[in-house]
Parts: C-alpha cells; structure tokens; sequence
C-alpha cells in the first residue's frame, strides 16, 4: 500500500515493547539473528543442529551400535531398548531451542568463515603470481638461449670460410683463403 512503511526497532530496543506486545511483527523480529539465510546457510545451520544434538546423545548412539554391530535383521528387536534410549535422547533434544543455539554458533562463526575465505583467495593469488614470476623467468631464460643460439649461428655462417677446421683424423688444421684450402702454417696445396 502507498504510504504504508514498517519500522524496525533499533537494536536498544526491545521488539515486543516498540510493536507491543500482542502485535505480530513482535514475534517476526529476531535482534540476535537479523539476517536472513540462503538455502545453503540454513543447511549448514542445520548441520550444526544435527551435530550438536548428535554430541548430546552420544553415548546413547555408542550403546546402539554397539548393540547393533555384526547384527542384521536381528538387531531391530534385540536392540529395542538401545534404539529407545537413543530415539528419546535424540527427541528430547531436537527443539527448537539447540535449533537456535546452532543458528547463533553459526552467526558467531561467519567472522572467521569470511576471514578462511580470505585467506584462501589470498594465497591463490598469491600463488598465482608466484607461477606467473615463474612463467615469466622461464620465457625470459628461452629468449636469451633462443638469442646464444642465433649469435653462435651467425658467428658460425659470417667467417665459416675463413676459420680454420680441425681434421681430428689427421691432427691437421686446415684454412680456406678464399681460393683453396691450405694447411694453417703451412704453403698452399
């Protein structure tokens, strides 16, 4: 509706008494959970929830699976009290409250998720310059072979008549003068 605008308490206040108390966005209002959760938070809340109440229960479960190890079908009635203790631990402690301890530990827990998250970019980029530094050391390393390798060529094909040879067979050094090879030292053949 035009002109209709709903206030949120501040967070001194107390929703029940700025709505009061019967009026039902009293009850909408959570001052310690504010924020509303994607899916995928309110499955993580869940698995807290389900762990907690797992933690709380556990040495019912141990009894049942003690109980229940190394039986199969058996196990459904000579495990009966096992699985009751379990069952009533894990019932009495389903509510909605633990429901809402987990969500208020995974609140408590978002500084040091987004903090891990952080880090890990930090380190990919991190280690993302290091492989780019690397890279770059490496093409700079095959240029200046690429460049030794094109002198010693052009070294090669600039006096390659006028260089002496080694004739290893012989031991002799031969030299091209421009019109016919010739021993180094010696006269001309």
């Amino acid at each position: 509706m035009p002109g209709h605008h709903i206030q949120i308490p501040d967070a001194g206040t107390d929703s029940a008494s700025h709505f009061g108390l019967n009026h039902p966005a009293a009850a909408s209002v959570n001052l310690r959970n504010p924020l509303p959760l994607s899916a995928a938070q309110e499955a993580q809340v869940k698995d807290l929830y389900y762990k907690r109440v797992r933690k709380l229960c556990d040495p019912e479960i141990k009894a049942f699976a003690a109980c229940a190890r190394g039986r199969t079908i058996t196990a459904t009635w000579t495990c009966r009290d096992e699985r009751f203790k379990m069952n009533s631990c894990m019932v009495l402690h389903a509510q909605p409250e633990e429901e809402d301890k987990a969500r208020e530990e995974w609140f408590a827990g978002i500084q040091a998720r987004r903090r891990e998250r952080e880090d890990k970019a930090a380190e990919v980029e991190r280690r993302r310059d290091e492989v780019i530094e690397l890279t770059r050391r490496k093409q700079e390393q095959e240029r200046l072979e690429v460049e030794q390798s094109k002198a010693k060529t052009m070294e090669k094909k600039k006096g390659w008549c006028c260089r002496p040879l080694d004739d290893d067979s012989l031991g002799k050094k031969y030299i091209f003068d421009g019109h016919q090879w010739a021993k180094r030292g010696g006269t001309r053949q």
